[in-house]
């Protein structure tokens, strides 16, 4: 049976209390801005920048971070609330459950958006330009007319432009002055795109087995044009690009990371195998750090490329440059 989202249903909800208005700012996803760390290790390795002179920087910077995601997440849920009734996890949520009233809920996502930016402006003005790109994208994502999110494969990467986002504000903590390689942030942002993907495919798989397609299509717009098949293919395409572009990065500025590929393989494989799990943790990224192979996988793979940057492997300069064999046939 579907929720009863009727006027009366709604109005028997008792009343929001602050705690509820607060369980919207979702703080327990803080995890995610660990897609930040990648950004300050490139900005120092890339531009030897020094990190330890930019601590409050990186203070300010994730406190910037923090209240805007949690801008992001209030008018999400907001927006969201009837819609999220249909989800079996989200039903859960305060603004599907309590009566909350618009002007605290507003409050709340203008006063977060605001500080937001005013720390993000004690860093410097790219970190500030980045900031207003990261509340943007949570505009764009939710709010209509646009609403990316009710479009199938827009849904996803409009979603996943956070990654390269976060990413920046990494190195704008750390290097103000200039951008970070195009290369590396597309490839960051095709990996986000496989991470909701599969995030994607992971639902489209759990809810179509219990509740019905027909729940899914309610819960969200963007499931109607979807398949379980267009969702595998459209991972799979995304984490093709992601890895050809990083390779592109490492090529143009240190190749020896070329190394750590298998590595990036192998978290990609990982990740597809966690969203085919019935209840999968790919549906709640905030959790994955409760996955020890994963973790284990995402361990090495840094300490992989933190090893690589002090390497110097001579031979491997021969593969970014043209060679042909020379063949002798005799006459």
């Amino acid at each position: 049976m579907t929720p009863d989202l009727s006027h009366s249903a709604r109005v028997a909800a008792p009343t929001a209390r602050w705690t509820d208005y607060l369980q919207m700012a979702r703080l327990d996803h803080m995890t995610k801005h660990v897609f930040i760390v990648p950004g300050i290790v490139l900005a120092w390795m890339l531009r030897d920048a020094p990190v330890l002179q930019s601590w409050m920087n990186i203070v300010l910077g994730f406190a910037s971070a923090v209240l805007i995601a949690s801008a992001n997440y209030i008018i999400n849920e907001w927006l969201d609330r009837e819609f999220d009734a249909y989800h079996p996890d989200k039903s859960k949520r305060p603004a599907v459950n309590v009566a909350m009233r618009a002007l605290p809920v507003y409050a709340a996502y203008a006063g977060c958006a605001i500080l937001g930016l005013v720390l993000a402006r004690q860093v410097n003005m790219l970190f500030l330009a980045t900031a207003v790109l990261f509340w943007l994208s949570g505009v764009m994502y939710n709010v209509k007319p646009i609403r990316t999110k009710d479009t199938a494969y827009l849904d996803v990467l409009s979603e996943s432009i956070n990654n390269p986002i976060r990413l920046m504000l990494g190195w704008a903590m750390i290097d103000g002055g200039t951008i970070a390689p195009a290369s590396f942030l597309v490839a960051y942002w095709m990996g986000g795109a496989f991470l909701m993907g599969a995030k994607r495919l992971s639902e489209y798989r759990e809810i179509s087995a219990g509740p019905g397609v027909g729940v899914l299509h309610l819960y969200r717009r963007s499931f109607q044009q979807y398949t379980e098949e267009r969702l595998t293919i459209s991972c799979f395409v995304y984490a093709l690009l992601a890895t050809m572009l990083v390779g592109v990065f490492m090529v143009k500025y240190r190749i020896e990371y070329l190394l750590a590929c298998p590595l990036i393989i192998a978290l990609f494989a990982q990740y597809l195998s966690l969203s085919m799990r019935s209840g999968s943790v790919a549906q709640k990224p905030e959790k994955l750090f409760r996955e020890p192979r994963l973790m284990v996988l995402s361990a090495l793979t840094a300490l992989a490329f933190v090893a690589l940057s002090f390497v110097h492997i001579g031979w491997l300069q021969n593969l970014a440059q043209p060679q042909f064999i020379t063949v002798t046939i005799p006459q």
